[in-house]
């Protein structure tokens, strides 16, 4: 199991135990992830620490000052 946090904006984009598909952003020296259809975005991972799966099952939702961090829970 590997999990991976997500960028929010807004609430009520996603809920709890919804099951998300990625897809995969590459720059020049790192790949990003956002959550289909662009809910929200992850950080940038370097090339070793690359998404295997493309799908996941949403495990929590955390309101914090900067916005809203939705962690997905996926079978690598």
């Amino acid at each position: 199991m590997r999990t991976m946090e997500f960028k929010m904006e807004r609430p009520g984009i996603i809920s709890v135990g919804e099951h998300v598909t990625v897809t995969e952003g590459v720059l020049p020296t790192s790949r990003y992830y956002t959550i289909d259809p662009s809910r929200a975005m992850s950080a940038n991972y370097e090339m070793r620490q690359r998404l295997k799966s493309r799908e996941g099952d949403v495990t929590a939702i955390e309101e914090r000052p900067m916005g809203y961090y939705v962690t997905v829970k996926f079978d690598e």
